[in-house]
């Protein structure tokens, strides 16, 4: 097997040695610059950072490409099924993302509770006005649907404002700081009783499209709707509709069926609604926490001949 990592990005000096450790004789090739990466990209056992161009570039099919390490917790980019048939390992960014999500998630749910986003609009303005304050979150209901590394921290930051926390996943083992744990088929169920909800799934065969009008109509018109998962999970014209005729009271959105976000979009304009441009996961400490946590404890293991158990994706199931 060719020994030569390539990490598609701008790594400190610190990390690179650590990678050099975890792989003793292994070629390193970092940089973000593509002239540095894609003269080499057909001679990798591993890769770290899929890029739109390696589509083009990167044989899939009878090359050396054994283990793919993504820079994001999304799949749905890649060419699946070539490196599924090409029996390629692939691992992913899940849980680098868990606190700045859910301090968005939070964010989102506070602005839209304490009217942080009108009363912005309200200073471009110079307008004083009440706007109808009048909400609390302390002691509501929050439905967290997809209770993974980032849906376990948001529960744990909930009950700092004794909130109820209904998880939705696809198993029914408890979670602490979870008061109420259900899987998939029980969701609309469980959204009547909430006045949040909270959707941190991966988009997969099973989620895509899961929140539609049967969803939005079962919610409280007083919930809030907040997506930080995938656009591709809520039917928006269902949800601007919901939105609309209040049957919902509002939501916070950080990703789009189609991103960017279209300027014709109903969306940016309406009152209920904080949009933010795909940046939940968006941290200082993204490429540190990467490497650390996942990346090079998978590469020691990889270079002794061990599988990278560290959030190895599950083909069939999509994550």
């Amino acid at each position: 097997m060719q020994k030569k990592v390539i990490i598609t990005h701008n790594i400190s000096e610190n990390l690179i040695e650590e990678t050099k450790k975890a792989a003793p004789g292994w070629e390193i090739i970092t940089g973000k610059n593509e002239d540095i990466w894609l003269p080499h990209i057909n001679d990798a056992a591993v890769i770290a950072g899929w890029k739109k161009e390696m589509n083009e570039h990167l044989k899939i099919k009878d090359g050396k490409l054994r283990w793919l390490q993504t820079w994001s917790a999304g799949i749905n980019s890649l060419p699946l099924k070539e490196l599924e048939n090409e029996k390629t390992l692939l691992t992913n960014a899940t849980g680098v993302h868990a606190y700045p999500i859910s301090e968005t998630i939070f964010a989102l749910m506070l602005g839209l509770t304490r009217k942080v986003h009108t009363y912005v609009r309200n200073q471009q303005e110079k307008l004083w006005h009440h706007a109808n304050m009048g909400m609390e979150m302390h002691g509501k209901t929050l439905g967290v649907i997809g209770v993974g590394a980032i849906g376990k921290e948001t529960a744990k930051i909930a009950k700092a404002f004794n909130m109820t926390v209904i998880g939705i996943r696809n198993s029914e083992k408890q979670e602490e700081n979870v008061d109420e744990m259900y899987t998939m088929d029980k969701l609309n169920e469980i959204l009547p009783r909430c006045d949040y909800v909270a959707v941190t799934l991966p988009l997969t065969e099973q989620t895509n499209r899961l929140f539609k009008a049967e969803q939005f109509k079962l919610m409280k018109e007083s919930a809030f709707f907040v997506n930080i998962g995938r656009g591709q999970l809520v039917v928006e014209e269902d949800l601007i509709k919901a939105l609309k005729n209040g049957e919902i009271a509002g939501a916070g959105l950080d990703v789009f069926e189609q991103e960017p976000l279209e300027e014709t979009s109903p969306l940016w304009d309406m009152e209920n609604v904080i949009v933010t441009p795909h940046t939940a996961g968006s941290t200082e400490y993204y490429n540190q926490r990467l490497m650390e946590d996942i990346f090079i404890p998978n590469l020691k293991n990889f270079a002794e001949g061990k599988l990278p158990g560290i959030n190895l994706i599950d083909y069939r199931r999509g994550y």
